[in-house]
């Protein structure tokens, strides 16, 4: 099967100390630090064989994610962008649906309580936690000790198919008569960054009350995916910062109620003049550049009359934070960290509210094939005019 691949050199920058949890030439929790020289290519492999607990997906839709994004592209010196955990070589993607071609006898659909079956439409976690550790027995799989990752320390979904155990899969079985065949799979592979926006905005921002006003700073698919739960749970303003004009326009079909350009405009003073003064509930920081972004958060949470206003971090970036004490003690406003999508049943509510009327597909702007993918990553490391752009691996050029 066909297979799109990312290999790099290691070579720990200068200085860096390996952490408790890196292997020595195979894995490290700071990819930024470790992989030099990040090279893309389109492989053949197996299929992947399953065992008793885990089903074969023949996947459907794979989208790309700014992550895929970064791990592909280098600073200056030759090193990966991307900050987080890793293992090379690897297949990329983890944004995937599919249909399940082969299950073990062990491998349970939690929809029905029993095996699955062969021809089940299914998306799938990409945080695979282990169920045993002190994170996952609080009741926090997306901060396990023993995390393994599809599409960065095991193969993802930029593939013919994959292989993963039956319990971080999720039916989209309730897509059925909401979306045609096609787009049922279009639908469920926007499922994984939809829930990380969920558990972003509601589980760790802790949500808002109907009437509250809210502001997501950057447009990509995560940005986008909150307008559209924030818009349902009832913001009064969905403000929505973006610099480029396309993908700011892609933010209105999904709730999006003003829009800013921070290239042109005065991010703070806009929010007040939009709110009349009162500022946001909520703010979310999606855009990945930290020390550009968050002097007008504060200083629209400042002057704005909002109490307990809170900053979601939900984008990964290597910059630091310029955070000012004052304005969080002063405002009783909060600084969240948000990682990942699982737990809290983020994925069956995703997958309900995209059956009853949250049609997170408006973001797609552009299909390829598994080909295509390595020029695609090449061309959105500077192109940011682009919404979501879907991998069909049926399709070939």
């Amino acid at each position: 099967m066909k297979a799109v691949t990312l290999r790099a050199n290691w070579k720990p920058r200068e200085g860096y100390v390996l952490g408790r949890r890196d292997v020595e030439g195979r894995r490290t929790y700071l990819g930024s630090q470790i992989w030099h020289s990040p090279k893309v290519e389109v492989v053949e492999k197996d299929v992947p064989k399953i065992g008793p607990t885990e089903v074969l997906i023949e996947v459907k839709a794979c989208g790309i994610c700014g992550s895929d994004v970064h791990m592909a592209q280098t600073d200056e010196e030759g090193y990966m962008l991307y900050p987080g955990l890793t293992a090379l070589p690897v297949t990329l993607g983890h944004e995937f649906a599919g249909v399940v071609v082969e299950a073990g006898e062990l491998a349970f659909n939690k929809r029905t309580n029993r095996p699955f079956e062969v021809g089940e439409p299914v998306c799938a976690e990409e945080m695979l936690w282990c169920g045993s550790c002190q994170p996952c027995a609080d009741g926090y799989p997306n901060h396990c000790e023993r995390l393994e990752e599809i599409g960065f320390t095991c193969d993802g979904g930029f593939a013919q198919y994959l292989k993963i155990d039956a319990k971080y899969c999720w039916s989209l079985e309730p897509l059925r008569g909401v979306y045609s065949e096609d787009d049922i799979f279009l639908a469920g592979s926007l499922v994984e960054p939809t829930c990380v926006a969920y558990n972003a905005v509601i589980e760790r921002g802790g949500g808002i009350r109907p009437g509250d006003n809210v502001v997501i700073i950057g447009g990509g698919p995560i940005g986008l995916a909150a307008v559209a739960i924030l818009k349902r749970a009832g913001a009064a303003c969905v403000i929505l910062s973006e610099p480029s004009a396309s993908r700011a326009r892609l933010g209105l079909p999904l709730g999006a109620t003003h829009i800013i350009n921070p290239l042109k405009e005065t991010v703070w003073e806009r929010v007040l003049e939009i709110t009349k003064g009162m500022g946001a509930k909520l703010y979310l920081e999606a855009s990945g550049l930290p020390h550009l972004v968050y002097p007008d958060i504060e200083k629209a949470i400042w002057e704005g009359r909002q109490l307990n206003s809170v900053v979601v971090v939900v984008a990964r970036s290597d910059a630091k934070m310029p955070v000012f004490g004052e304005v969080y003690q002063v405002r009783r406003a909060s600084l969240v960290g948000s990682q990942g999508h699982s737990g809290h049943g983020n994925f069956p509510r995703a997958i309900s509210a995209m059956a009853t009327g949250t049609d997170m597909t408006a973001m797609i702007t552009k299909r390829i094939s598994l080909e295509e993918v390595p020029e695609n990553l090449k061309l959105l490391q500077t192109d940011k005019e682009e919404g979501k752009i879907t991998v069909l691996p049926w399709r070939g050029n």
